[in-house]
This record gives structure tokens, sequence and C-alpha cells, in this order.
């Protein structure tokens, strides 16, 4: 299938037509993503740094590379020769994905907006200086003493953040004026937790959130051409925390803000373009400031709700997407709510989830088990979903289930 194409035969998969989607990337979005494409008759393949990520447990076939190696990407995607190939994660060797595009392969949502989504410099650059959104102040810098001017220039408490990393990792709070030699140790922080080898920082404005928004828009191809739809938005939260703790849909937020958000995550996505869901993150401040943070070209974590509360979920909105399939409206058809379950545990092998039988009883509960090899502190490990007649009712729902669970060494 060619991207832009209408698809109208779905082959049977490990056949000599079989259609083959190659997932980068092996986490718990992931592992949905593999099971809406293998309900299709996909042939899946998954392509991770580790053996045994959720992803890999359910795909036809895996291979365990360095996403960062040009060489072994190409090499796997020749020998496969998929018709689309996803990434899911942000480790991945953007040259080889854009020389991939260049030979003709169906990169999703396509090479440059995976470049630039996963690069925090360069995507502010997209978001505010060529699409005019609303953004925290912000200054870039590559060096210890561009460090500190940043910070005396956007002003504190400001945010320190890596050109790329993910979940949190490498981000440093500084919250009143301090002595340049810890600004310094500040940075040599960040960048400790950078991917790759770079040096450069964002630094931004830290602000009082009242809350966050996740705004779901997809590309897709109809018999007039690619059409761009947008989802109602999900409000979600971290507790203080880097990473979200709970997400919930519908929101209960005024209309006029929520069609705020819809437009700004419509803009992102026409602006991006390609085919596929975009998660775009979104910012309400104390002081009523609406503003762009951050965009997924893919499935997001707090994205989860949908698996509930939508009649297409966003994982079988992305496959479709990605195959050339059509995407008829998609309706949130129930409140739901997610609330995910982390882990502080160092390094313990095939860990346990405990509590999960009187979780069940509670009514309209779900649990998904990621079935993550190993642990580490702060890692993602399961989430709970939940169903109910009121966003606020599935959030406490959650909440409860969560109280009841707890993730456990092997015994």
């Amino acid at each position: 299938m060619v991207k832009g194409r209408r698809l109208g035969v779905l082959p049977s998969p490990l056949g000599p037509r079989s259609a083959k989607i190659l997932l980068l990337g092996g986490g718990e979005l992931g592992k949905e993503v593999i099971i809406e494409a293998q309900r299709l008759g996909l042939e899946t393949i998954v392509v991770d740094r580790y053996h045994m990520a959720p992803a890999m447990q359910v795909a036809h076939r895996y291979y365990v590379i360095n996403m960062l190696d040009y060489d072994a990407l190409i090499k796997i995607v020749h020998r496969e020769d998929p018709i689309a190939i996803i990434p899911e994660i942000e480790a991945i060797n953007t040259d080889a994905l854009k020389d991939l595009e260049e030979e003709g392969y169906n990169i999703i949502p396509n090479a440059d907006a995976v470049a630039i989504t996963m690069n925090r410099i360069e995507l502010r650059k997209f978001a505010a200086e060529r699409l005019g959104l609303p953004t925290t102040k912000y200054k870039f810098a590559s060096n210890e003493e561009e460090a500190y001017e940043a910070c005396e220039r956007v002003g504190y408490p400001c945010l320190m953040k890596p050109e790329m990393s993910s979940s949190g990792h490498g981000h440093v709070r500084i919250m009143e004026s301090k002595p340049k030699n810890e600004i310094i140790e500040a940075y040599r922080e960040s960048i400790k937790h950078a991917r790759g080898d770079s040096r450069r920082i964002i630094v931004e404005e830290f602000v009082g959130l009242e809350t966050e928004f996740t705004v779901l828009a997809y590309r897709w191809v109809s018999e007039e051409g690619i059409k761009t739809n947008v989802i109602e938005p999900i409000e979600h939260w971290r507790h203080g925390e880097f990473h979200y703790i709970e997400s919930w849909q519908p929101s209960e937020r005024d209309a006029g803000l929520l069609k705020r958000c819809k437009e700004l995550g419509l803009k992102v996505a026409e602006g991006l373009g390609g085919l596929g869901i975009y998660a775009i993150e979104l910012l309400l401040t104390k002081d009523g400031r609406l503003l762009f943070s951050e965009v997924a070209p893919r499935p997001h974590d707090t994205g989860m709700v949908t698996l509930l509360s939508q009649d297409l979920s966003e994982f079988a909105i992305h496959v479709r997407a990605t195959i050339g399939l059509p995407i008829p409206e998609v309706k949130v058809v129930t409140p739901a709510a997610t609330y995910a379950v982390y882990t502080d545990l160092k390094n313990s092998w095939y860990p346990n989830l405990e509590g999960v039988y009187d979780t069940l009883k509670i009514p309209g509960v779900n649990v998904r088990w990621f079935g993550k090899p190993s642990t580490y502190p702060g890692r993602r490990m399961a989430v709970i979903l939940a169903r109910a007649e009121t966003p606020s009712k599935a959030r406490h729902k959650v909440s409860l289930a969560a109280s009841m669970l707890k993730i456990v060494p092997l015994r």
C-alpha cells in the first residue's frame, strides 16, 4: 500500500501476500497497537532494545537491536519490507527513517514529524515560531554558560529539560534564583539523562497548573483525500510528578475552553501532516492561559482511557489510518478514567501484581498488567481503567482500585 491510498483488501498473515507492519518500540502502547493490527489480519513485527518487551509478547516476530543503530534499522526494514513503519518511542535513528521514506517506505505519520516531535528544541521552534501557538516562555542552551544565562532570562521558577528524553527523565526544577555553580550542576544533571550525546537543553518558565489536556487528532484517507479529525479532549493530572497518574474522558471543563483545545490540536496535526494519530498535550495554567506543551506522533499513555470511553480506541484509529482504512466520526460512548500504577522496586525480575481479585470486584473496573519483565524505580507497570455514569465516579473507582494493588518481587 502506498501512503494516501485507500485499502480495500485485507490479506491473511504469514502468507505470500501478507501485509506487514513494523513497530519501532515495544512498550504497553505498542502492545495495544499490535493487538489491533492482528484483529485486522496484519502480520506484525516489533523492534526494541530489550527482550520480552510487552508488544513482543503478542507479535508474530520481533528483533532486539539498538534503534539508534542506522545500519541495523535499515537491514531489518529491507528484510521485512513492511507496508508501514510505526515509531512508538523516542530513541530511534531519524536519519534512517528519512532515508527509508526516500526509498518509498511508509513512515507513520512521516519521517519529518517523528524527527520534530522527539526533539524538544525543534518542536518548540515548530510550535511557537512556525505555527504561532501559545507556549511557556523559553530559551535554549548548549553549554553551562548558556544554561545559566537562559535561567536568568526566563526567570524563576523554571524547568530544565534535555533536548531528547522521555517520561520526565532529566527534568530539573529550579524554584528560585541560585548561585551560578548550582545552575551548572542542574544543567549537568539534566543532560546526563539525555538521549544520545546531545548537550542542548530547553529552559522553560515553570507555571502553576490548573490541569492538563491531551487532544487526539488523526489524519486518515477518505474518498476525497486525506482528512484531519479531532476527538473530545482527555483531561489528566500528574499529582506533582513529571509523568501522568490519572486521565479521564470526557472533560467537564467549560465548553469554550474545550473548543479551543480542539482547535489547537487540529492546527498541530495539520501542520505536521502524514497519516495516523497525534496526541497533543496542552497546559491550562492557574492564571487562565492555555499553552501548547508537547505532541506525540502516535497513541499516548493518557489516551489509554479510550479503550473504554470511545467506540474506537486511539489504537484502533492509529492502525486504520496507517493502512488506509476509513475512520467514521469517533464518539465518546461512556465516561471513563485511568490510573497508572508505578513501581519503586529496583531491578526486580518477573514481578507480581497483588490485589487483583479485590480490584476486579469493583463494577466497571479493568486492569492492564503490561508484562514488563523487570522493574526500576518510577517504571509504569500497569494501568487501571473504569467506566461509570460520570467522569468523577470513574475517577473514584480507579483511585480506589489503585489503593488495592501492589507490585511485589517474585516469590
